[in-house]
């Protein structure tokens, strides 16, 4: 389980140490900065796949990206004495992101190129340094690899073995490093990474894929877009908890049941609502209600996921179901860590309401993301490798 999450100089999050439970939920009125804790940790699993580069530059680039304000405000600027100006850069730039667990912690420091480069891809962002420690803090007796600019050395015992002199700056150690025996602590952190799962593309518009009947197959992890969605729940009433997906279903809309049917290969999602002489097939469904079931699906699924994340859960919803969806997410909890990333206030506070939750408000002053009521004194130990 994920203990802390840090992020340096990414849009408004100049500096951000976040403490995480196993259910997370991170609110904050419209412009504080929600959204880039899950662009964060949605360019950090970027890491594991080899995306991270191409997902800035569909940001903008590095330069689009980056913490625009000054290296530091002064007293004299935040009283208003002094306009906010630039001053004297003391550090090169950077974006930094970074987590840490009990057993692991992986950071990556991502500047620009060295000026003058014989390349087209100039603005192209680079690494610098990148590294995986084991315990839940950052120190050099803990470095199990490291990697600064072109060059990745592994810890063998008591000394270092350099692997390679030679590595592309857009590429990620785990590209290069993952081997069972070699590198069996790189490949095990790939692996978890990869295994997070991000939903705030599921559609409920009227051309979802999810209205149409689809192929089936067994499906335990619902598609970012929940086109399989008929195939997911029915893979959960096969080989998943179909008492606590009917439980669930009956939560949000009592006397309802679930109905899929094949046909010619193809499955086809039907709901029987109390009062109806035939099933609602899911192009009939309202975009709530589809919404729901998609949430039902990714939150039951027969394969839990090391750290489930969602962006807005809520749309769609009308507020009486934001209850039932907050109690489903607190059950999922108990089989995976879950982040929630909401600004729906009855969600909020049907999930702070779970004993084991942590709850964080995000708010802006001079356009830095803070968290309210988290002092620095309060924040986890967080130390970023140097280049």
């Amino acid at each position: 389980m994920l203990k802390t999450l840090a992020v340096a100089n990414y849009r408004s999050l100049r500096r951000l140490v976040l403490p995480l439970g196993r259910l997370n939920v991170v609110s904050g009125a419209n412009g504080s900065g929600k959204s880039n804790v899950y662009r964060a940790l949605r360019l950090l699993a970027g890491c594991a796949h080899g995306g991270m580069i191409a997902a800035l530059a569909r940001e903008g680039g590095l330069q689009s990206t980056l913490w625009a304000g000054p290296e530091n405000l002064s007293k004299a600027m935040r009283r208003g004495d002094v306009p906010v100006q630039g001053t004297v850069r003391q550090e090169p730039v950077n974006l930094r992101l970074g987590f840490a667990g009990d057993d692991f912690g992986y950071a990556i420091d991502l500047g620009l190129p060295i000026p003058g480069a014989p390349t087209l891809f100039g603005h192209d962002p680079q690494i610098k340094s990148e590294c995986i420690w084991a315990g839940p803090l950052l120190r050099p007796a803990s470095l199990l690899a490291e990697r600064r600019n072109n060059v990745l050395r592994l810890r063998q015992g008591r000394t270092w073995q350099v692997v390679h002199q030679h590595l592309p700056g857009f590429d990620s150690l785990f590209a290069h490093c993952a081997d069972p025996q070699a590198a069996p602590e790189v490949l095990r952190m790939r692996e978890r990474i990869r295994g997070w799962r991000f939903y705030d593309q599921l559609r409920s518009d009227r051309d979802a894929a999810a209205r149409q009947p689809q192929i089936g197959t067994h499906t335990q992890v619902l598609a970012d877009d929940g086109a399989d969605l008929a195939a997911a729940l029915q893979t959960i009433r096969e080989i998943g908890d179909p008492d606590r997906l009917q439980a669930a279903l009956h939560d949000a809309f009592p006397g309802t049941q679930l109905q899929i049917d094949a046909h010619e290969g193809r499955l086809m999602l039907g709901l029987h609502q109390p009062g109806l002489l035939r099933p609602l097939r899911a192009a009939e469904l309202s975009d709530g209600t589809l919404r729901y079931l998609l949430l039902l699906a990714a939150l039951l699924s027969p394969r839990p996921p090391g750290l489930l994340v969602l962006n807005e859960p809520e749309t769609s919803l009308h507020p009486d179901l934001l209850p039932a969806l907050a109690r489903l997410i607190a059950q999922a909890a108990d089989q995976t860590q879950v982040l929630v990333v909401s600004h729906a206030a009855r969600l909020v506070a049907a999930l702070t309401a779970q004993s084991d939750c942590q709850a964080w408000v995000l708010e802006k002053e001079w356009s830095e993301t803070r968290v309210h009521g988290l002092a620095a004194l309060d924040e986890p130990a967080w130390y970023w490798l140097e280049r």
